[in-house]
């Protein structure tokens, strides 16, 4: 009789061959999105006088960072990381120092501010998608591979709630300037170290097939419908958990409550993902991911619906620390269809497709709360809002192929031998994007 392979855990996700300097490397890296939203716009903010203009100039950024994040993924498929993410974060650093070398003293013109915002927008180094993607060649198994992701997705949570706190230190005995310029070095030394490791090396470029198309560039209408549900729903969370920002506020101010309150509520929100993606990852789930999806976003859904009804303080934050509960396992998921569901080539494009669905979906959530909690009593927006997760679950999960995964995906079993078929390929605060 055979001995059933012991469940991964954690520590042997980070005992892999170079995994931990490739995820720390990675994780300095992505810290920079973390603190670079609040000192950018600190800095702007001082620089225009003006938090209109700075809004604006901010808006640039988070646009063409979110909205080119596919096609920057795209350059990492066809060349590799270190072909490509080298040259986008010594690009971004770059102008990341330009901006705080202009936001220093204020007077610098509007338009040079914008140019320069946008273009650093666009060459933001998609870090993110790329370590899913290193996960997924590294590991030996898709146990291992859903560890590693809720692993992936707590730090991330981890990253975006220190961040700010590193730059309320730096800003009180410094310019915001300084924030930014800590960004770009941030951004700079783990990239560097996090593409030249041997696990990124891993990660190789597409190739061509036989008949000469590039491997990159071959995803078909099947791969397209098959990431239809991992990006709408991802899409929903980013509304939902975005909208509890503002909803918060507002719930403070209705019930006579400062702003230390609404810090209580979102602590709440992101300790219950913190928690959920690690209960996430440590079970051994029986059903497909596909299948968990729909449930998971309905389980955010209906607890956010029923914060709505909370009667005070306490009950909101165990409302929200409920909600909470869901949000990294449903990221996380949706993350592992896409990957699964990528063609040879498009893995990094694939999580890089969620990734911008949850960062236009916290966009879109942001501006659709602000209109609708002037206007509806707010039960009727906690509602509206959970009601968006819980529509999200009913787009029905359609797999690329027969099985729903990518050729040789079904050999690698927990304990079993990697096969080798061809290589193929988941936010400053919730309100900004996470490249």
């Amino acid at each position: 009789m055979s001995t059933p392979s012991p469940r991964p855990s954690y520590a042997a996700v980070l005992r892999a061959p170079h995994a931990l300097r490739a995820f720390t490397a990675a994780l300095v890296g992505r810290l920079s999105y973390g603190t670079v939203s609040l000192a950018l716009m600190l800095s702007l903010t001082r620089s225009t006088g003006s938090y209109a203009m700075a809004g604006t100039l901010m808006a640039l950024f988070g646009a063409t960072s979110v909205f080119l994040s596919p096609y920057r993924a795209a350059l990492v498929d066809r060349h590799g990381p270190r072909r490509a993410l080298l040259p986008m974060a010594l690009l971004y650093a770059t102008l990341l120092g330009a901006l705080a070398a202009a936001c220093w003293r204020p007077g610098a013109h509007p338009a040079v501010l914008a140019g320069t915002a946008a273009l650093a927008g666009a060459c933001t180094p998609p870090l993110g998608p790329t370590m899913r993607a290193v996960w997924a060649e590294l590991l030996p198994d898709r146990a291992m591979v859903q560890r590693a992701y809720s692993l992936d997705g707590v730090a991330e949570e981890l990253l975006f709630v220190s961040g700010p706190l590193l730059v309320g230190v730096v800003v009180g005995v410094a310019p915001p300037a300084v924030g930014v310029a800590l960004s770009a070095l941030l951004v700079a030394v783990g990239t560097l170290v996090f593409a030249t490791s041997p696990a990124a090396g891993a990660l190789r470029p597409a190739g061509r097939a036989k008949d000469g198309t590039p491997a990159a560039g071959r995803a078909g209408t099947g791969q397209g419908r098959a990431l239809l549900q991992p990006v709408v729903v991802a899409a929903g969370v980013g509304v939902s958990v975005s909208a509890v920002d503002l909803l918060a506020v507002a719930f403070a101010g209705q019930h006579g409550h400062g702003d230390g309150t609404v810090a209580w509520v979102l602590a709440a929100l992101s300790a219950g993902s913190a928690v959920g993606g690690l209960l996430n990852g440590a079970v051994t789930w029986r059903s497909s991911a596909r299948a968990r999806l729909p449930f998971l976003a309905a389980g955010l859904g209906l607890c956010l619906a029923a914060a709505g009804l909370a009667p005070g303080v306490g009950m909101l934050v165990a409302a929200v620390t409920c909600a909470g509960l869901f949000v990294a396992p449903a990221l996380t998921t949706a993350y592992l269809i896409a990957d699964e569901s990528a063609e040879p080539g498009f893995r990094t494009r694939a999580g890089a497709w969620c990734n911008t669905a949850v960062n236009a979906g916290m966009s879109a959530g942001a501006a659709a709360v602000g209109l609708l909690v002037e206007r509806l009593p707010l039960p009727v927006c906690f509602a509206l809002c959970g009601a968006v997760a819980v529509a999200a679950a009913l787009v029905p999960g359609r797999r690329r192929g027969a099985t729903g995964e990518r050729p040789g995906l079904l050999s690698r079993r927990p304990g079993g031998s990697r096969p080798s078929p061809s290589r193929p390929s988941p936010s400053p605060s919730r309100t900004s994007g996470r490249p």
